[in-house]
């Protein structure tokens, strides 16, 4: 599979929602292939470093659809909905795994309960990443912004801390595990 083929199907490629898309993903495959090649070598987990690298890449398609005017994207979806509407384009695509990682990296996953909870606009399922790619995916890829201004520079961790508590303090458990794990 090749990310990019299918970016550009759903994506003008000058146009500065293809470039940020572009470099974030890139980022997060990075430290996303980083954190599997960490992982491999302690013998514990055997990470698919290729699915990663492209499901890093494809993980954000889904913000084509919505209204992110910011990073260029003039849908009419809420930014929240990019996961679960990456993963309706992924499976149209063909790719179910990757499809799940789309609508499992947003925050650090939701549980149908969080979803009623904090009234989200999504879809009542648990939404959890659960391969160890997907986690690795959600974790690498709350380190990147899509923000123009702030994209080639790396979030510091307490700052993600702040962003993922937000989603509520499961989701900073979640992120605080996979932290344990990861680094």
């Amino acid at each position: 599979m090749d990310p990019i083929v299918i970016i550009k199907k759903y994506f003008d490629e000058g146009s500065m929602a293809y470039k940020n898309l572009i470099r974030h993903s890139e980022l997060v495959r990075d430290n996303a292939i980083f954190i599997a090649e960490k992982l491999n070598k302690t013998g514990k987990y055997n990470v698919d470093t290729q699915f990663s690298m492209e499901a890093a890449m494809i993980h954000d398609i889904g913000i084509v659809f919505c209204d992110a005017k910011n990073l260029g994207c003039f849908g009419d979806k809420p930014y929240i909905l990019h996961g679960v509407l990456g993963r309706e384009l992924m499976e149209k695509e063909g790719y179910p795994k990757h499809a799940l990682v789309c609508e499992r990296h947003v925050g650090m996953g939701f549980t149908v309960e969080e979803i009623e909870k904090q009234n989200l606009p999504l879809p009542k399922r648990d939404m959890l990443p659960v391969s160890i790619e997907e986690k690795i995916i959600s974790f690498s890829d709350k380190f990147y912004t899509k923000i123009p201004e702030l994209l080639e520079k790396k979030i510091p961790i307490e700052d993600v801390r702040v962003q993922i508590a937000k989603y509520g303090a499961d989701n900073l458990k979640r992120f605080e595990e996979m932290e344990r794990l990861f680094l």
